[in-house]
């Protein structure tokens, strides 16, 4: 089956090459794109050593813990923004993982492959499993949204979980479901991403005399619900919005809306919050702003697209507000205390009641993992 997979892969990608060659320009992939598919700057790792592999800026943080107790690693990721933290850490090489033709090729020996939750390629594990000591999938997770189509598709995912040795998946659930799908040897090591400490690097002050509220990785649509929400003689407001390629537009946005409401809007400037509306338009400045918020509204679930970590917030007890639409954090949530999921026309009224700080519960452990991948 792995052939004829590689097989239609290939069909693929060579119907495909206008497409893709069209989205490099993008800005959100014109990094990506161009490394991932036709490996410009991109050459495989030059060291043998551990190699880990996550998506995102989310899970690329997440691993810290575990990066941060080895003298050296290599890192593969999908995204800018994930290549971006990845070059945070001081003992990692960093590439961005080319398109599954690409790894029989690419891929060279290594200690240990190591891969974040839901990154599932069968070329990666099946190539991997040839050239690397063992194969490990940590963080394992599988939600009630999503295990049907997994299910639908237990055949290929048989075939995949023949490659992976060792699973740490995050629940008894996610376990059972990952078992029913072909996985062997699964343990439950619980959610590392309630793990790692979040270090503030930039001491941020609000000097408007108001409560700060801080709107969190926000997506497209959500920035106008939350303006229309904030009582803006209780609250500043500083919004951080998930994409950087969206910067520009969100500043439109507020600049209009400030405008109409005779309020004071500013894009980030130094470390003070001294307007209605600030616009914290620079990558990494999230945790900062967190630890200086007095409330939280995370975004991501206001819309459909499952929610956002809200372990950050917890990890500094902040009152937390999100929409309702949290399938992708569900496990995530379940580790927390104290949250508040609204409707968008409830947002409003929940802000000017009094709220709980969040706290997190139930931490995961990383100790057997560490010792599952530098164990021969």
């Amino acid at each position: 089956m792995v052939y004829v997979y590689y097989l239609f892969c290939v069909v693929a990608y060579i119907v495909l090459i206008p497409v893709i060659i069209g989205f490099s320009f993008a800005k959100r992939h014109k990094k990506s794109f161009p490394s991932r598919f036709f490996l410009i700057n991109n050459p495989p790792f030059d060291k043998t050593s551990y190699w880990f592999h996550s998506c995102s800026l989310g899970e690329t943080k997440t691993l810290a813990p575990i990066i941060n107790k080895l003298e050296h690693v290599n890192i593969s990721v999908i995204t800018n923004t994930g290549y971006e933290q990845a070059k945070k850490f001081h003992n990692a090489d960093v590439r961005f993982l080319p398109f599954e033709i690409f790894l029989p090729f690419w891929v060279k020996k290594c200690k240990c492959l190591v891969v974040m939750e839901a990154e599932l390629w069968l070329m990666l594990f099946f190539v991997a499993k040839k050239r690397c000591s063992k194969t490990i999938l940590i963080n394992a997770r599988i939600s009630d949204k999503s295990y049907p189509k997994y299910y639908r598709f237990r055949w290929f995912y048989r075939t995949l979980f023949r490659y992976v040795d060792i699973i740490h998946a995050q629940s008894e659930k996610d376990k059972e479901r990952l078992m029913s799908l072909g996985a062997r040897n699964v343990k439950v090591s619980g959610n590392i991403k309630t793990v790692g400490e979040f270090k503030v690097t930039k001491k941020y002050i609000n000097t408007t005399n108001k409560q700060l509220i801080v709107a969190g990785s926000t997506h497209k649509k959500e920035e106008e619900i939350i303006l229309q929400s904030v009582d803006f003689n209780k609250f500043a407001l500083a919004i951080v919005p998930r994409h950087p390629e969206r910067f520009d537009e969100v500043w439109k946005l507020v600049e209009s809306f400030a405008h109409n409401n005779n309020l004071k809007a500013k894009r980030l400037d130094g470390q003070t919050v001294d307007a209605d509306i600030v616009l914290v338009d620079k990558m990494g400045e999230l945790i900062n702003f967190y630890a200086v918020a007095d409330v939280v509204v995370l975004g991501g679930a206001f819309g459909e697209f499952g929610g956002h970590n809200p372990i950050e917030v917890a990890y500094f007890n902040k009152p937390l507000i999100s929409g309702k639409n949290i399938f992708n954090q569900q496990a995530l949530f379940e580790c927390v205390d104290d949250y508040y999921l609204v409707d968008s026309n409830d947002l409003k009224s929940v802000l000017n009641k009094p709220l709980k700080a969040s706290s997190i519960k139930n931490r995961g452990s990383i100790d057997e993992i560490i010792g599952d991948i530098v164990n021969p």
